[in-house]
């Protein structure tokens, strides 16, 4: 075959050829477009002031998590309404995996039940990544008590009705409801004394002006070791390590008794499943680290870590559950 008639001849295939080894070399620019996640800062919204427990925990996950991946992460403090605006604030962010919130048992298993008008809905404008932590909570009494048990509770609100007093801080935070739980458990009335925040309780409890309080074992727990007051019972279903003399309702003989604050970080529904996995490793690499172990446990936490299927559980079986509980207690706020 003449040259000339073969070059007409390959000259099609050596185009198609061209244009194939040139698509394969060079990117579309939709790959262009995908810079590996992360590249920019990660917030991380943390729904209470700073100091708190939440933020503690939260800040102890987010420096791990700069530290083991290179990755920018920055807590941001969205206090108010018991929650609400932080959470709310991360539900209505853009999902890509850039704004993730630290939610807990109140503001995502109470609130739904508690406030009559809630801007957002756990169950659909959340992702849930992973869950971090929980603590029990304790009731104490001042050291000079004549409680030293629940039993010795029971007996007494038995022998007089709505005769001893009960503080908590705040209408429908885990401690106040998990009073309620306590006390139709054992079927008894006890009379409520709801507080604005810790700093007051604490000072009556110490003093005497209230009988007992409920609280997390991390508001308490100086208090206890410096003997000023005395740890009665947890609501957990196994002891606290920083608690280990103090017995649970269940061990009490209140049988299946649980009433715990759980910590988790979230993401905006419709995030891509694939950042969902990558930031849920991360965050169980972080966990298993000594040192942050070391820290929430510190605290008087448990860590927990686990799969975003594990944490999708809690929330679809503690949603339902709390709102029972709140139901039965008449608590409600605007």
């Amino acid at each position: 075959m003449p040259f000339q008639t073969l070059s007409r001849a390959l000259a099609p295939r050596a185009v198609a050829a061209i244009l194939g080894l040139a698509a394969i070399a060079v990117p579309t620019a939709g790959a262009l477009a995908q810079p590996a996640y992360p590249s920019k800062p990660i917030r991380l919204i943390v729904p209470f002031p700073p100091g708190g427990g939440t933020d503690m925990i939260a800040r102890t996950v987010a420096q791990k998590l700069a530290d083991q991946n290179q990755w920018n992460v920055v807590v941001d403090n969205r206090p108010g309404a018991g929650g609400n605006l932080g959470v709310d604030a991360a539900a209505k962010s853009a999902p890509d995996g850039y704004t993730l919130v630290m939610g807990q048992t109140s503001n995502l298993a109470i609130n739904p039940s508690l406030y009559a008008k809630l801007p957002y809905d756990p169950l659909k404008d959340l992702v849930p990544v992973a869950l971090v932590s929980s603590s029990p909570i304790v009731m104490a009494a001042p050291a000079k008590s004549p409680y030293k048990t629940f039993a010795d509770v029971v007996a007494a609100a038995k022998a007089k009705p709505d005769g001893i007093t009960l503080g908590f801080s705040g209408n429908g935070t885990v401690a106040h409801l998990a009073g309620e739980l306590a006390e139709n458990a054992a079927g008894i009335q006890l009379r409520h004394v709801p507080y604005k925040g810790a700093a007051q309780a604490m000072t009556d409890l110490v003093g005497g002006q209230i009988d007992l309080y409920m609280s997390s074992v991390p508001t308490l727990l100086g208090q206890v070791r410096n003997g000023k007051l005395r740890a009665i019972v947890l609501t957990s279903t196994k002891r606290s390590a920083q608690l280990p003399d103090t017995p649970t309702l269940e061990e009490s003989g209140y049988k299946g008794f649980e009433a715990v604050t759980w910590f988790g970080v979230l993401a905006p529904a419709g995030t891509p499943a694939a950042i969902v996995q990558q930031l849920n490793k991360a965050i169980n690499r972080a966990l298993e680290q000594p040192d942050v172990a070391e820290k929430l446990r510190s605290e008087g936490g448990e860590v927990l870590g686990g799969s975003p299927e594990k944490f999708s559980n809690l929330l679809r079986t503690d949603v339902p559950r709390w709102a029972q509980i709140v139901k039965a207690s008449g608590a409600s706020l605007d």
